[in-house]
């Protein structure tokens, strides 16, 4: 084999990504800063709207006792949320990660400042006066929207601003659950659209920043402190299957939910501003029925995980938390996914613990929790590590892992989309969350170019191009240019069928050569050169066609490339990966 000796390696990631990361530092500790102080906006809010009082105390709505009050509660916080999105920012509205998606795809990542401020402050409001949500929604879009503004003080491209924005987000998820891998996890898993280390690095080295920094602000250790659940061996191993199957139709079901309200809201024949008051009417009527489905939840959650709800009070759990819950993010208020699918599914999975003759009802909440985060998110690896950094419970590895990939199945083939990116399809854009190598990445040009080709004498006359029996005659008329080469057979230009017709019209032209009349600047590839390459030098140069050159020996043409053998290629590697052979028989 030829020896090549190149500058392609296995990533294109270079020097650059150490100011970006240096960025990312930066901005890892910011949106650690901006974490606390939303969870304390919370609070804030909470203890004002349920207990009259100025405080940032930690507290739930469970907590008070405003009686048939507490449905008017939040009513008013969705009322006021309509008004601040009517005169605001509309964009305001929704889950917070698919603000953070269109602003990644459509926004080239760049967050306005008003709705850096509106959106945490909607959030918080929302969560405060009893909205069923989690704050992860607002600490991503709010951790996001930093890096975007911090990234925006500086000279950088588009990519590099996804790259902090998305390390912003990363940050504030780490900050607030003490989950810095799952943050990276969710990172490469929902927002990147990439796994390239010149995004990674620096996305990893913010959330692990944040996670530093949340120790001195909101402590250490996980959030769901709780013992060691024994392994349940192979039999476990199934119920845990069972268990992630069931959590993918509950996934479904929530999607579908949550989708349904939204799309029933827009016949009430009331604008869109009132809508979250609606909404916030229908949670405060939950509320007082069940006071457990207001607010974020963390205690029900702790509870579940230690198998202190079970039976008919998870499942009256269940069926308000997922009835309010979707028909208030239904109504277009502002409010996060992430703690509400964690407790519908520990409820599913308590259930299912009644039944279930290994293991106890807390080990089948933490597996019900992490298979609907998976599959409502479809990030089930998220979802497996999520689970682990808030229990550090790593006997149950294998269970989570098999549960969200089973959930995960089952929505990929049953909804086309997810919660998160039904939003941004709803808005007229499509997004995939495949990733794959692009053939063009990895293939060569000598694999695919076509090697029968014809060069002529560049000191050959102009005159004997119009010979039939000139030796590049056929080839020029069909390919509309012809190669041209010294006597060592090098290439040092290209004539084309306007370079000939425009020395045809010229007066002094008779006697010149081929050279002459064409043009000694040739875009060229090499054949070690990966395709992509070539399709860009096609595309940027506007032509048709590249030559190929040697490697190795400097203008030694060895084949050419068009347009249509970069397509014939791509359609070959697409026929190795969707048609099928026949399979091998052994008897005739």
């Amino acid at each position: 084999m030829k020896h090549v000796t190149e500058t392609l390696g296995d990533f294109t990631t270079d020097r650059r990504v150490i100011p970006i990361t240096g960025l990312a530092l930066v901005i890892g500790c910011v949106s650690a800063i901006v974490a606390f102080v939303l969870l304390k906006l919370i609070a804030l809010f909470t203890n004002i709207a349920f207990f009259g009082q100025l405080s940032t105390s930690s507290k739930t709505p469970a907590e008070s006792h405003l009686g048939l009050w507490v449905v008017l509660v939040p009513a008013i916080g969705g009322l006021i949320i309509g008004f601040m999105a009517r005169f605001g920012s509309e964009k305001i509205r929704g889950h917070g990660i698919p603000e953070a998606l269109e602003a990644i795809l459509l926004g080239r990542s760049k967050i306005e400042a008003k709705v850096a401020i509106l959106k945490p402050l909607s959030s918080a409001l929302s969560i405060g006066t009893g909205g069923p949500f989690g704050a992860e929604g607002l600490i991503i879009m709010t951790g996001g929207a930093c890096g975007s503004l911090i990234a925006q003080l500086f000279h950088l491209s588009s990519a590099e601003r996804k790259t902090l924005l998305v390390a912003g987000a990363a940050g504030g998820m780490s900050a607030v659950f003490g989950t810095p891998c799952a943050a990276v996890l969710l990172a490469v898993e929902l927002l990147l659209f990439e796994w390239k280390p010149r995004s990674l690095i620096p996305v990893a080295f913010s959330s692990i920043a944040a996670s530093a920094l949340r120790v001195p602000l909101l402590g250490h250790g996980p959030i769901f402190d709780l013992p060691s659940h024994p392994s349940t061996g192979m039999i476990g191993l199934g119920f845990a299957c069972l268990v992630g199957l069931v959590a993918g139709i509950g996934s479904g079901v929530l999607t579908k939910m949550v989708y349904g309200f939204e799309d029933l809201f827009p016949k009430i024949k009331i604008h869109w501003m009132y809508w979250p008051a609606i909404g916030g009417l229908f949670v405060g009527l939950g509320g007082f029925f069940d006071p457990r489905v207001l607010g974020v939840g963390y205690g029900t959650i702790q509870l579940l995980l230690s198998g202190q709800i079970v039976g008919v009070a998870a499942l009256s759990l269940l069926i308000s938390k997922s009835i309010v819950w979707s028909l208030s993010l239904g109504s277009g208020t502002s409010g996060g996914v992430l703690a509400p699918l964690l407790m519908m599914g520990g409820t599913l999975g308590a259930l299912a613990g009644q039944v279930i003759p290994v293991g106890s009802p807390g080990l089948w909440a933490l597996v019900g929790m992490a298979a609907m985060m998976g599959g409502t998110m479809r990030s089930p690896f998220t979802a497996v590590i999520f689970a682990l950094e808030l229990t550090y419970d790593i006997q149950t590895l294998p269970s989570l892992l098999v549960a969200c990939i089973a959930s995960e199945m089952v929505t990929v083939l049953w909804l086309k989309r997810s919660i998160l990116t039904e939003k941004v399809a709803r808005s007229g854009h499509h997004l995939t969350r495949e990733y794959s190598i692009d053939p063009f990445e990895i293939h060569r040009v000598g694999e695919i170019m076509t090697t029968t080709f014809v060069s002529a004498s560049s000191q050959a006359k102009i005159s004997e191009l119009s010979n039939p029996n000139f030796a590049g005659f056929d080839w020029f008329v069909k390919e509309r240019a012809l190669p041209l080469v010294n006597s060592s057979d090098r290439l040092v230009g290209i004539i084309t069928q306007g370079d000939y017709l425009r020395a045809l019209d010229a007066q002094d032209m008779d006697d010149a050569t081929l050279l002459d009349a064409g043009n000694d600047e040739v875009v060229t590839i090499k054949d070690t050169d990966v395709v992509r390459e070539a399709v860009v030098k096609l595309l940027t140069s506007n032509i048709e066609r590249l030559i190929v050159v040697d490697s190795d020996q400097a203008g030694k043409i060895v084949g050419y490339l068009d347009r249509s053998t970069v397509m014939d290629a791509h359609l070959r590697w697409y026929e190795e990966e969707h048609i099928r052979e026949r399979p091998l028989r052994f008897m005739a």
